[in-house]
């Protein structure tokens, strides 16, 4: 028998107040634009005038109306749309968008106008405002992530679907909290399962589940039962409580990125573009990996020597370990590592049992590390002779994780297509848990890279991987 409630509202409340951490986060978003605009016009008028005499009085009261300029613009540009907080990269680009909107805004009316402005304040004042805010945004993000780690400033998700889709999502929630989604209750076909959360009713019953847990957001995974027209009905019924709506169409897991809505006879039709795994894009990507690496090389010289050196003195054997591992279209190449472990590790390994299911090997805590080599993986440090690997063209920045032969030989169709590009340092596995994902969950990681791959993606991970190393998370 299902578990409803006992008395359930005829309607759903009308515009439902949204959570108090969100207003506090959008004043606080506020604020902090305020401050990065003010700081940035007092900065302008100190380099470029140095003093405040009368000539430079009208530059101080520009810098002061300055914040409600930049607030405003940022408001039109919808900025602070709870949507945006906390995830995602689309709010740090409407801040660039609104930086470049106010600059040719002020261009524009000077010109028009006739204005004679210190050019020189202009070029400080207003790109220092965009940067300072993305910084304060950057800052104000962190800040919310940690919160988010210890369970505050969370949304509550009711989960739509059928209970393994449930399931997985909720799994994926709970190991990435920083994205704010707590799902505190599910709907699914039958109104009965296990899926980790309270089940409270069917499909139908989701706007009175909302309604019941003071729920702001609504999760509707991909499942026959929620054609258009049922979709089309939930969003109605969502509308007065101003309950989100997210969708998570089978199709977006891989191709996401490359689908675009063309209607056609009236029909929204979803067109899926090829990846593009050749052409111009992949020479750029080649050559910027290499100029990286190659730079990177030069300036982390002196820290390669002392790690060779520490590996070298604290354990018997080679500083290096190399290994055979398979790259882009099935080609094998040699991959560098500092060495980890002792020099009989791999005659150690028969006597060793994975603590992962699946193709790889891993163990938590393997007798087999050294000292030092247990925190090189912690950190990640030993990997860093693979950026010869990278100046080499055996492997990039970012890419999917490099298999061993034996691995490769154990690949299904689907995961071939991991060889499609070269492998990386980094990646979507290296941000999103290392070695705590399960198999599965790393070879859908590196098929949705490669299906999707671009430069912009690739600054996003490298990005985010400095916070994922320095945490030392998942390393082992």
């Amino acid at each position: 028998m299902k578990a409803v409630v006992a008395e359930r509202p005829k309607t759903v409340p009308a515009g439902a107040r949204p959570p108090s951490w969100t207003i506090r986060y959008r004043a606080a978003a506020v604020l902090c634009d305020i401050v990065c605009a003010l700081l940035a016009g007092a900065v302008a008028v100190a380099v470029r005038f140095g003093e405040v005499t009368a000539y430079v009085v009208p530059y101080v009261a520009l810098s002061g109306t300055l914040p409600l300029l930049w607030v405003i613009v940022m408001g039109l540009n919808r900025v602070y749309e709870p949507r945006l907080i906390g995830v995602g990269s689309e709010e740090f680009r409407r801040v660039a968008q609104s930086g470049f909107a106010v600059t040719a805004a002020v261009a524009v009316v000077a010109y028009v106008t006739k204005t004679d402005l210190a050019r020189g304040y202009l070029v400080l004042a207003l790109p220092l405002t965009t940067v300072f805010t993305l910084l304060g945004r950057y800052g104000l993000r962190r800040a919310l992530h940690r919160r988010r780690a210890r369970g505050h400033c969370m949304r509550r998700v009711i989960a739509v679907g059928h209970p393994e889709a449930v399931a997985d999502l909720i799994r994926r929630f709970r190991r990435e909290r920083y994205h704010g989604m707590d799902v505190v209750a599910a709907c699914l076909p039958t109104g009965r399962g296990e899926v980790g959360v309270p089940v409270l009713g069917d499909f139908t019953d989701v706007p009175i589940v909302v309604a019941q847990l003071r729920a702001d957001t609504v999760a509707v995974l991909a499942c026959p039962e929620f054609d258009g027209t049922a979709l089309r009905r939930l969003a109605w019924r969502l509308e007065r409580s101003r309950t989100d709506l997210v969708v998570a169409p089978a199709l977006m897991e891989v191709a996401g990125p490359r689908t675009t809505i063309r209607p056609v006879a009236g029909l929204p039709l979803l067109h899926v573009e090829h990846p593009e795994l050749a052409g111009a894009r992949r020479l750029i990507k080649n050559g910027f990996d290499r100029a990286v690496a190659g730079l990177a090389l030069v300036l982390l010289a002196p820290l390669l020597a002392g790690l060779a050196i520490g590996v070298r003195a604290t354990s018997k054997g080679p500083a290096l370990f190399r290994q055979t591992r398979v790259g882009r279209d099935g080609v094998e190449f040699t991959i560098l590592k500092f060495r980890t472990m002792r020099v009989d590790a791999e005659a150690r390994k028969v006597e060793l049992v994975s603590d992962v299911e699946g193709v790889l090997f891993k163990i938590r805590h393997d007798p087999r590390l050294t000292r030092l080599g247990a925190w090189l993986r912690r950190h990640s440090l030993d990997e860093l002779p693979q950026l010869l690997n990278v100046a080499r063209g055996h492997m990039s920045l970012v890419g999917p994780r490099p298999p061993l032969p034996a691995e490769v030989a154990r690949y299904g169709d689907d995961v071939r297509r991991r060889l499609l590009v070269r492998p990386g340092m980094t990646g979507l596995w290296q941000v999103n848990g290392r070695s705590d994902l399960s198999w599965e969950e790393s070879v859908r990681l590196d098929l949705r890279y490669v299906e999707n791959w671009s430069l912009m993606l690739d600054l996003q991970i490298l990005w985010k991987t400095w916070s994922a190393v320095a945490r030392g998370a998942g390393a082992y």
